[in-house]
């Protein structure tokens, strides 16, 4: 897999049936190792060990309805009361990170209502702080600690 502009950490990635599967960190259980799982992976490191994210605080793969259909955020971080604070898309490292994804993310927050949006392709990392009082969004210019955003 491709090194990525993330700190590294020890994977434990096993193969069955020639298939190859990457622990989850947060899940605590093999998946399916494709290029984005392998981002999800860094970048969930990456928020425990370099911007303080509880690993308890963390959820992979959240289910949610919109619109009366079912659809699910890769990663959301709570707050020490379980309220969803950020939504974290992910996409493979050779997806560009466009309008669309944002899109996406977008539409999930319809249902959640988070005060931060993040997405990564393992290369790029936006981070988008949302203000409800002003109805207006801002580009952060770097991933804050977790301390930071519970204020």
């Amino acid at each position: 897999m491709l090194l990525l502009n993330l700190p590294t950490y020890p994977t434990k990635v096993t193969e069955k049936k020639g298939k190859k599967y990457i622990l989850d960190l947060v899940r605590n259980k093999y998946v399916a190792l494709t290029p984005e799982e392998w981002v999800r992976q860094h970048f969930v490191n990456y928020l425990m060990t370099e911007k303080g994210f509880p690993k308890e605080l963390l959820a992979n793969e959240v289910a949610i309805k919109l619109h009366n259909t079912n659809k699910r955020c890769d990663t959301i971080a709570y707050d020490r009361f379980l309220t969803p604070l950020v939504i974290i898309e992910y996409k493979a490292p050779d997806i560009e990170i466009t309008d669309k994804v944002f899109d996406q993310i977008v539409r999930y927050n319809m249902v959640l209502q988070v005060k931060y949006l993040i997405v990564s392709n393992g290369f790029n990392h936006f981070c988008c702080q949302i203000d409800y009082l002003t109805q207006s969004y801002s580009f952060l210019q770097y991933i804050p600690d977790y301390k930071e955003l519970e204020k």
